[in-house]
């Protein structure tokens, strides 16, 4: 596991196709008993194990997660797969936004990753925002350009390609941010990446093609 950059510490070799399964019989049980539900994730969480905390976050409630509890599952993130499937359950919360502003802006690796995974999550999920509410998160994507750290800048490639997919608008605004850090930061080899990656998805056919069935 280590050659993807996943922490091995803690693990069973659980595969994720086995733990969906374990999450579907949890989630079915989401609104007859919610409370025993979220009960059930915290007490995954607490095991420290890499594939409890990884299903914890695929059944939690997102009704009853708190900021508190966001919080504190992210300062234990340790490693890119644990904090990509929690960010999943903490979009679908109504501090999602709130919480994008806070941990792009932490030193901890992790936690800055986790607010560049939300920006994705709900890029991709949060159907009903109006764009102008995901292109106002992409000034983010500038300032943390120049982390170097690959959990980090991965992330913040990940959420300008994300953007930039949403619709022709958020598209135009990507690119226009992929542009401008090319031009702000032209001697930062991760600035560099981050933008190149982005605008060469972002430009391609396949990309283009989509958004004009979207127009």
């Amino acid at each position: 596991m280590a050659r993807y950059g996943i922490n091995s510490n803690g693990t069973l070799g659980v595969s994720m196709p086995a733990l969906r399964g374990l999450a579907h019989e949890l989630r079915r049980m989401r609104r007859t008993r919610p409370g025993f539900v979220h009960e059930v994730a915290a007490n995954l969480w607490a095991s420290g194990v890499h594939e409890a905390r990884i299903l914890a976050g695929l059944v939690d409630v997102p009704a009853l997660v708190t900021p508190e509890q966001a919080d504190a599952w992210a300062a234990d993130f340790d490693s890119w797969d644990v904090c990509d499937q929690v960010c999943g359950l903490f979009a679908s919360t109504p501090f999602a936004y709130a919480k994008v502003g806070q941990w792009t802006a932490a030193e901890a690796e992790f936690v800055k990753r986790a607010g560049f995974v939300l920006i994705c999550a709900l890029a991709v999920y949060d159907k009903a925002a109006p764009d102008q509410r995901l292109i106002d998160l992409l000034p983010l994507v500038v300032r943390e350009s120049t982390d170097a750290r690959n959990v980090v800048k991965k992330a913040v490639n990940w959420a300008l390609r994300q953007v930039g997919k949403r619709s022709p608008a958020c598209h135009d605004a990507a690119v226009a941010i992929g542009e401008e850090i090319l031009a702000r930061h032209p001697d930062v080899a991760s600035a560099r990446w981050i933008a190149r990656d982005a605008l060469r998805e972002l430009r391609s056919d396949a990309v283009l093609a989509r958004l004009a069935t979207r127009g």
